[in-house]
């Protein structure tokens, strides 16, 4: 089996729960009698925690001999964990598992990423046709689960996710390479990793290219909190709603998939500021209910606010950050991106939600906005750099 395959097999693994979790959960917990505030916060509570636990997991992580050690646990732990909540009752609770799942699931992604990008460069393929493949995964999860809920119980959303989340577990031990953590087996006594991380706060490129691209990153909270909720609110069917989100995977596999030349020549910088712009587009938008016919183009758009920046976060994180760092610069960006500003605005989208509707999306485009200040001053530092 080529590495592109099995590496593109466990981002499968991985996407199959999120393809579901992501879009549907918020439904399980409304059918369960929870507002649109305790959603939110439910939602938001792990985000937020992720910029403290986050690091601290990674810290933790790179204690390993092999990097496929900590991520197959994670996985373990997080099945663990949402099937805890199927078998409880009550808000606090279901916040407590939900934050401890999450959070075991989120740090898995950063922790692979690393290892997939650093196979890639030695192997010579493209890390974005392995990371495509568990976009299709999420596209095909999504499109299905999204058809069932037509005729099944909410139950399916849950006992979907827990089983997918056990499900990347064992693909670590079965798909990932026993790469090491550290070349030579030395494993740096828990003081210097902490060390690490706090050199990378000081790091000034670092934390620019970390602000510009998670301000963008997070202005995609309130999409995924309760663009489900407000399209069924609109008359649209489950399998329509399947069919949206589906859309705008589908165009950030291709993106990952055929615009590699593009992305090279562009650059990460630019990529990022073109990412903010269709972002602050896109939000603009949706806050005003588009027919349907708008709805799948304004969704080709996720290409651009999503699939850019992520592709460019990488890039510029990997360059501003040190070799022996890049577990701790990949988990800390994602720990701001996906955890304490997409958790703030997660949290700030349940009142939204509840208060003005679709026009809770005029938020996210203002956080777009200040994320492209972020990337303009970054490409401004890059050329002053060269």
């Amino acid at each position: 089996m080529s590495r592109v395959l099995q590496l593109g097999l466990f981002y499968c693994a991985v996407f199959v729960g999120t393809g579901v979790s992501l879009p549907y959960m918020p439904l399980w917990f409304e059918a369960r009698g929870l507002s649109g505030a305790q959603i939110g916060l439910i939602l938001a509570a792990p985000m937020l925690a992720r910029i403290v636990v986050t690091p601290a997991m990674a810290v933790w992580a790179d204690g390993f001999l092999l990097r496929r050690t900590p991520i197959l646990l994670f996985g373990l732990a997080a099945g663990l964990f949402y099937a805890l909540i199927g078998v409880t009752q009550g808000f606090w609770i279901w916040l407590v598992c939900w934050v401890a799942a999450a959070s075991c699931l989120s740090t898995v992604i950063p922790l692979a990423d690393v290892l997939a990008m650093k196979r890639s460069r030695l192997e010579g393929f493209n890390y974005g046709h392995a990371r495509g493949l568990g976009s299709v995964a999420f596209v095909a999860a999504n499109v299905g689960v999204g058809a069932l809920l037509s005729f099944v119980r909410p139950d399916l959303i849950l006992i979907w996710t827990a089983s997918a989340a056990a499900l990347t577990g064992l693909a670590a031990r079965f798909l990932l390479p026993p790469d090491p953590v550290h070349e030579g087996g030395e494993r740096p006594g828990r003081r210097d990793r902490w060390r690490g991380i706090s050199d990378l706060v000081r790091n000034r490129p670092f934390m620019l290219a970390v602000m510009a691209t998670g301000l963008i990153q997070a202005t995609h909270a309130f999409y995924y909190a309760f663009s489900s909720l407000l399209w069924t609110a609109q008359g649209l069917p489950k399998a329509t709603i399947g069919l949206l989100w589906a859309t705008g995977v589908a165009v950030e596999v291709a993106f990952m998939w055929f615009l590699e030349p593009w992305r090279r020549r562009i650059g990460p910088e630019r990529m990022v500021i073109i990412g903010g712009v269709a972002a602050v587009a896109r939000w603009t938008a949706y806050a005003f209910s588009p027919p349907l016919w708008l709805l799948f183009p304004l969704q080709g758009l996720h290409a651009l606010s999503f699939a850019a920046v992520f592709m460019g976060s990488l890039q510029l994180i990997e360059r501003a950050a040190p070799a022996h760092s890049a577990s701790a610069a990949q988990t800390i960006s994602s720990a701001f991106s996906g955890g304490l500003v997409i958790g703030l605005a997660t949290l700030a989208s349940g009142p939204l939600y509840d208060a003005v509707g679709p026009r809770g999306y005029l938020a996210m485009s203002a956080l777009a906005a200040i994320g492209l200040i972020f990337s303009l001053r970054l490409l401004r530092a890059g050329r002053v750099a060269a």
